[in-house]
């Protein structure tokens, strides 16, 4: 796990201390063995998980500029990609956002034990009130970006930033959204690229420009039957 995280680390030039990588293997190694009582992820190779979780979510910190930002990372499941990003840039204000209570309380205690300060809140995303108090709102892997942006937007405050990780069904997806991020007060920057283990992964990196309107997000079920 440590040498292709260095590795993968010196390929997309960033920059980590011999502190932070052992911390990131700290935590690869707290997620692998949870992972063997709770379905925390797919990925059980020690090598994988250096590239397809740490480094992929490292990678956003080469997107916008982090330092000294709060970030939520909205359906963080098993904390990507807001653990990573605040083991790379300590400075982050880092809120972990999931709805199962039990990967929360596991976030919670494992960030306890490696000395890291992160905010873990079990809630529905639609649910949780800390409406435009962020700078950055990040999620990879949980829904559609017409649905996400409903889920994101909301949290972020003017000026700040919506970062949705997404792969090769981006410029789909993007076209499908372009109402919602409207209606929602975002607007697309541009799409950052990286390839990752031979594949091509992209970042839609949508700014907020204007408030959120207050009807904004809807309940699940709405927004989910009836995508803006």
């Amino acid at each position: 796990m440590k040498r292709t995280l260095m590795a993968e680390c010196e390929r997309l030039e960033i920059a980590l201390t011999q502190e932070q990588i052992d911390m990131f293997c700290a935590f690869g190694e707290a997620l692998l063995e949870k992972n063997r009582v709770m379905n925390l992820t797919a990925i059980t190779e020690p090598e994988k998980v250096a590239k397809l979780h740490f480094a992929d979510c490292l990678s956003l910190l080469k997107v916008v500029d982090c330092k000294n930002k709060s970030v939520i990372d909205v359906g963080c499941g098993a904390g990507f990609p807001g653990v990573p990003m605040k083991l790379g840039e300590p400075s982050i204000r880092l809120t972990l956002l999931d709805s199962l209570q039990k990967r929360v309380s596991w976030l919670r205690e494992t960030m306890q034990k490696l000395g890291v300060e992160a905010q873990c809140v079990a809630a529905r995303a639609e649910e949780y009130q800390a409406r435009e108090q962020f700078d950055i709102a990040t999620s990879r892997a949980v829904a559609r970006l017409n649905v996400l942006a409903e889920l994101c937007l909301p949290f972020v405050r003017v000026g700040g930033y919506f970062l949705a990780m997404k792969a090769a069904a981006a410029d789909e997806e993007l076209a499908e959204a372009k109402h919602a991020l409207s209606a929602l007060g975002g607007t697309v920057e541009r799409i950052a690229e990286y390839e990752l283990d031979g594949i091509t992964h992209r970042v839609i990196v949508i700014k907020k420009v204007c408030p959120t309107p207050a009807s904004y997000p809807r309940r699940f079920a709405k927004i989910k039957q009836q995508p803006l």
